[in-house]
């Protein structure tokens, strides 16, 4: 995993993924979005519904925070072995979006992370304990770290899932 000195190395990065992510679903339309292939395990639409739903738990984990409220991690009725229907419910969340407002969706998450980001100086962000949340595990990891295993990381991921899944459409 990439370590990161400064905020802005982090912003840099996060953009940059994101967009090289995002760019691979031009192209694509509305009729092939929830088409799924052998060897993809994911459709283009849950792809960026995934991004969407990590990106904004992560931003709900510090909105109820800061708001006084319980944070549960990952989210409300799902447990940390139990991802596979939280992920389930990030795609039924969005399936009735079109491509195109799913990649609209996808970059004012973007912006929002960023802006979200921009907010916090470098001890909060790069120490232990930048968050109750973020301490909500036995990792206590950085709230730097969050963040990059939600979003840099699935970009890049994804992003060679979504060209595999291009390859296999034009075969």
């Amino acid at each position: 995993m990439q370590e990161y000195t400064n905020k802005d190395m982090l912003i840099s990065e996060i953009t940059r993924t994101a967009n090289m992510f995002i760019t691979e679903f031009e192209g694509i339309t509305e009729a092939e979005k929830a088409i799924r292939f052998e060897g993809v395990d994911r459709t283009p639409q849950e792809m960026i519904s995934y991004q969407l739903g990590w990106m904004e738990l992560i931003l709900s984990w510090d909105r109820d925070e800061l708001a006084g409220k319980e944070v549960v991690t990952p989210a409300p009725g799902f447990k940390w072995n139990q991802l596979g229907g939280l992920y389930q419910s990030f795609y039924d969340r969005y399936q009735d979006k079109s491509i195109t407002e799913l990649r609209d969706l996808f970059n004012t998450y973007v912006e929002a992370v960023i802006k979200w980001l921009q907010c916090f100086n470098e001890e909060e962000l790069f120490s232990p304990g930048g968050r109750n949340w973020a301490a909500s595990t036995p990792s206590n990891w950085p709230i730097w770290k969050w963040v990059h295993i939600n979003t840099v990381a699935p970009f890049k991921s994804f992003r060679s899932k979504i060209r595999k899944w291009k390859k296999m459409r034009s075969i």
